[in-house]
């Protein structure tokens, strides 16, 4: 007997309703061509379509903004060309209009349809009214803020970091070895030395006995890798190098500050007291139910305060736009595809992702592996069989995912029970030096098998 298995129902999510009254942006660098779709007055059950051209310049946008709202729109589509999108998503959003940002290759994947402009916005508004599009994560407005501070401070990091290879560069054409004996070129005797071989000093031995703390005992090394030709011309393009390094660590010390105070400002981002008060200070009491966000994130096994917010810049707090653990890691894009046809399943590629989150986790799982924990004794062991790659991938990243609710929004607080905390999963993949994520233990997690493809949630290229 064949067995009958009894049919499965899926609900549709909220971005799949069909609407009556949609809206649609072809979006380009200084216009847009937009589309309006709603129901025919004269004609009833026919719809009506109309296309015009709008300037992409703040005044024709708040005038397009103030049409659609008095056309009863309910959700405007934009396509994410570049970073062309903002300006539509920011002031058509502040006219309290529902706008979604959809990526072009879920849009045009449509054979035998001409192309133009216009028809492009005509074919997004009809796929806007049939609910066929899956909108992009863009984090509300003072996240946006936030997210501007710690990606500059990421890339500013970068930067300060090259110009650390152009001065490791410099210093080998000068038959300078000191990089093999110290283990960074920022170390403090480190620039003590490339201090003094600015200043005119060339006798290896003075040079080595600059070194403080525990380089003291690799004297002799010292004197061996600082016996070299450094000469005027090295010194002159090391002391460039050295001021540029200089004003790269003060800007980046700069924007750390300035964003601990926005997150400061943001009413998610703290703790809960007892008596539910929230605030800067609220949440490190004796009785505090609920940690500030950047503190709970910390408590992560392989992350920093530094990684904490630039996570929290861009993932956001309220983690209702994931409605699991594993979206999260789908729309990170570090779980692999799982393909299915017939009986057959495989797992495909896991895509480019959002290159700052993935540099992050990437780091913090490079930390992790590091750790007397359980992740570090998980990386060891793949590490020896699948390299490190392969390790980091499969070690801290799903254990992180499943470790528990992704909730950053303190919950209500009670003065007779305590909600429970549990520390959010992440992993990243690596990306020069973005931020200090410190190595420290914490709560173990559990394994978890690999997360299934969940792919609703995408991001604006």
């Amino acid at each position: 007997m064949v067995a009958v298995m009894e049919p499965q129902e899926i609900d549709d999510e909220e971005h799949e309703q069909v609407l009556e009254r949609v809206a649609a942006v072809d979006v380009a660098k200084a216009s847009g061509m937009v589309c309006t779709r709603v129901p025919h007055q004269s004609r009833p059950g026919k719809r009506r379509t109309r296309v015009w051209p709008v300037d992409a310049t703040t005044n024709a946008v708040l005038e397009l903004a103030d049409h659609l709202v008095a056309e009863g729109v309910e959700k405007v589509t934009l396509e994410s060309t570049s970073h062309y999108w903002r300006i539509w998503f920011y002031l058509l959003e502040s006219a309290g209009l529902d706008v979604q940002l959809v990526r072009a290759q879920d849009v045009k994947q449509a054979p035998g349809r001409p192309k133009s402009d216009k028809l492009d916005a005509v074919w997004l508004a009809k796929l806007t009214e049939r609910g066929m599009l899956r909108p992009s994560f863009v984090p509300p407005a003072e996240i946006r803020r936030l997210r501007d501070y710690t990606r500059l401070r990421a890339d500013l990091t970068c930067e300060r970091t090259r110009h650390y290879s152009r001065l490791e560069k410099l210093l080998e054409d000068a038959l300078i070895k000191v990089s093999a004996v110290a283990s960074s070129l920022a170390a403090k005797s480190v620039r003590d030395m490339l201090e003094a071989l600015i200043g005119g000093e060339r006798d290896p031995k003075i040079l080595a006995s600059l070194a403080r703390g525990r380089m003291r005992a690799k004297h002799d090394r010292l004197v061996q890798a600082l016996a070299g030709r450094f000469d005027d011309h090295h010194g002159e393009l090391a002391r460039l190098l050295l001021d540029q390094i200089d004003t790269l660590s003060a800007q980046i010390g700069r924007l750390t500050t300035r964003t601990g105070e926005l997150i400061a400002a943001i009413p998610p981002a703290q703790g809960i007291d007892a008596d539910g008060t929230t605030g800067p200070a609220a949440g490190h009491g004796k009785n505090a139910p609920v940690l500030p966000a950047v503190d709970r994130l910390d408590e992560v096994t392989g992350i920093g305060r530094g990684g904490a917010q630039a996570i929290i810049a861009e993932i956001g707090l309220h983690m209702s736009v994931f409605p699991t653990a594993a979206h999260l890691v789908s729309w990170a894009k570090i779980s692999p595809q799982t393909i299915q046809s017939g009986t057959r399943s495989r797992a495909g590629h896991t895509g480019k992702g959002n290159p700052y989150l993935r540099g992050l986790l990437g780091e913090a799982a490079a930390a992790a592996g590091k750790t007397d924990t359980f992740l570090g004794e998980r990386y060891r062991r793949l590490v020896k069989r699948r390299g490190k790659l392969k390790a980091l991938s499969r070690s801290p990243a799903p254990s992180w995912s499943s470790s528990g609710t992704c909730s950053m929004t303190p919950p209500p607080a009670t003065t007779t029970s305590a909600p429970a905390i549990t520390p959010a999963g992440w992993t990243r993949t690596a990306r020069c030096a973005t931020t200090s994520a410190s190595s420290k233990p914490s709560a173990t997690p559990s394994p978890s098998p690999r997360q299934p493809d969940h792919r609703h949630i995408h991001r604006p290229r």
